[in-house]
């Protein structure tokens, strides 16, 4: 017994005739007359009596039906409900780096979405290598990834291997970001030797394609610096500037990157003259939503304000 056989029975007890109920179901009288034996049989009852006048309901067809019409009822309002939700729900799924600007703009696109339907976002901070398989396997729509601009030829290939959609966002090089209370605090701007003595924080998981994970490693970690507190949250990297007056952390060069009142201030890095690249992804065989256009239009409004 399945679902159908449960449709056809109620079909046939409403038309009374096997030929009506198959023409109203768009199949044969000898499949509809088949699956209804079946189900009796399956059953170990007989659900109608077959006469020259038409189908008739027996007594213990009638039990079935009354079950059958609530399990039939249940499966409609529970396919109801999804539909509806599936039609009015607004989904929106990005995987980031950890940068202030982006979670800005998050914020204040999700501060003009219609609170009045249902939302279901997902917002994920990660490294470029897990925001790449998040696009590619765990059904987020969107991805921005960051990346020095002397590696773009690596990831321009894998993108290019893996059927992804690329756009520049934006090409930046690091500030420093510092308490004001930080010794350095009164530079207008800052060397690489005026970092000798203070300690770096870091993200801990930094990634380019084809590349050992220790290459990488010393190639965005210098040596040069021999303190470092590796973290792998925006949050606690903000704490600890506030809290141990003598970090620092190379930042998107943006006033919004850290939020207003938090007593943290940039300045420009002197010494760093590389260039890294913001880059939006999505599948080639996605086609970006008004959602996703509404969060990138504002994304660039908070890139150039």
């Amino acid at each position: 017994m399945n679902i159908l056989h449960l449709k056809y029975a109620v079909e046939v007890e409403k038309t009374r005739s096997i030929n009506k109920a198959a023409q109203n179901l768009y199949m044969g009288q000898p499949n509809l007359s088949r699956a209804i034996k079946d189900l009796e049989e399956s059953l170990g009852i007989v659900i109608f009596n077959r006469t020259t006048r038409g189908m008739f309901v027996t007594p213990q067809g009638e039990e079935f039906l009354q079950h059958a019409k609530v399990i039939l009822n249940q499966i409609d309002e529970v396919e109801s409900i999804y539909n509806q939700e599936k039609n009015i729900k607004q989904k929106f799924s990005i995987s980031v780096p950890r940068s202030g600007y982006i979670s800005h703009a998050f914020s204040r696109f999700v501060r003009n979405v219609d609170a009045t339907k249902p939302i279901e976002f997902f917002y994920r901070e990660t490294n470029s290598a897990r925001a790449i398989n998040n696009v590619l396997h765990m059904d987020y729509n969107l991805g921005i990834i960051r990346y020095a601009d002397n590696h773009h030829k690596n990831f321009k290939k894998m993108m290019s291997d893996k059927g992804l959609v690329y756009e520049v966002l934006t090409k930046f090089t690091y500030n420093i970001a510092i308490s004001k209370n930080h010794p350095l605090a009164e530079k207008e701007e800052i060397e690489l030797s005026d970092l000798d003595e203070f300690i770096e924080i870091a993200y801990a998981d930094p990634f380019v394609p084809s590349m050992p994970f220790n290459e990488v490693k010393k190639e965005e970690l210098p040596n040069n610096i021999d303190k470092r507190i590796l973290v792998f949250e925006r949050a606690s990297s903000i704490d600890l500037l506030n809290t141990v007056h003598g970090t620092f952390l190379q930042v998107y060069p943006d006033k919004i990157e850290i939020p207003d009142g938090q007593g943290i201030i940039q300045r420009p890095f002197k010494s760093n003259t590389r260039i890294y690249r913001d880059v939006l992804i999505y599948r080639n065989d996605y086609q970006l939503t008004p959602l996703d256009v509404q969060f990138l239009e504002r994304l660039q409004k908070m890139k150039n304000s």
